[in-house]
């Protein structure tokens, strides 16, 4: 059996850290959107005599190994269900910049859960998929609902805001990948100076250190940092071509996450 899962790409049209949590995580406050920008998932399942996960995809820059999300993803959902042995083939297209702030890896591995659970009739709940989501990572749990949400705690924890119609625009250095991790750790150094002049606290924290980023904001001054960067998004706006930068224009927000 086999089945098709789009998964949009995330901006967080706000993003505030509010403290350091006890497990090494921060925890945050953050308006997050989908937006029309989709990396698809052809899963692909068979009965087998022994259980067997192979990812592929048509991007150079992930592994198609067990250090991808989406191998752990499906791994978790075998643990949690315990189904039979089956071999489990997933084809990733991946649209959405690695490393990006664009919550590409999650939305991929919360495309796996999501897929999975369809193609075995649903043997989760909703509120089980969440438990899952929040075990694999931060953004997993806001991909798998999609729309327009506040997001808390590591960002785990949801609610729901009326949606709003809107275009966006993506600008992001070529060569320029930024981990999270590094993000809150050059937060977590300079947070006593703290400015509020930045809708996003990591794109604060990680301007000063990164060229390509000050140039960015200097010729679009209202573009915001979306994550932890190094994409920057705007509003009802589009960017003019630019050497040595990914631009994608004409996208716009969306009011639903996974779907088939």
């Amino acid at each position: 059996m086999e089945i098709k899962v789009q998964c949009p790409a995330k901006i967080n049209l706000t993003l505030k850290i509010t403290g350091k949590r006890e497990d090494g995580f921060h925890n945050i406050e953050s308006i997050m959107q989908t937006i029309s920008l989709y990396d698809y998932l052809t899963i692909n399942i068979e009965e087998s005599n022994k259980y067997e996960i192979n990812l592929s995809g048509s991007s150079n820059e992930i592994p198609y190994n067990e250090k991808n999300l989406v191998y752990k993803a499906a791994m978790l959902f075998i643990e949690r269900t315990n189904i039979s042995a089956h071999k489990i083939d997933i084809y990733i297209e991946k649209n959405i910049p690695v490393a990006a702030g664009l919550a590409g890896g999650s939305t991929d591995a919360a495309g796996t859960l999501y897929g999975l659970n369809k193609i075995f009739n649903e043997l989760l709940s909703k509120a089980e998929l969440h438990e899952l989501c929040a075990k694999l990572g931060s953004d997993l749990n806001f991909c798998l609902e999609g729309g327009r949400q506040l997001a808390a705690g590591r960002g785990e924890i949801l609610k729901p805001l009326e949606f709003e119609e809107f275009d966006v625009s993506l600008i992001k250095p070529v060569n320029l990948g930024i981990s999270a991790k590094e993000a809150y750790n050059k937060f977590a150094q300079k947070e006593k100076n703290r400015q509020e002049a930045f809708a996003n606290d990591l794109e604060w924290a990680l301007i000063e250190d990164y060229k390509e980023l000050q140039k960015i904001k200097k010729l679009y001054p209202k573009a915001v940092m979306s994550g932890s960067g190094s994409t920057y998004f705007g509003v009802n706006m589009k960017f003019n071509p630019l050497e040595d930068y990914w631009i994608k224009n004409d996208l716009k927000a969306v009011p639903f996450g996974l779907t088939i």
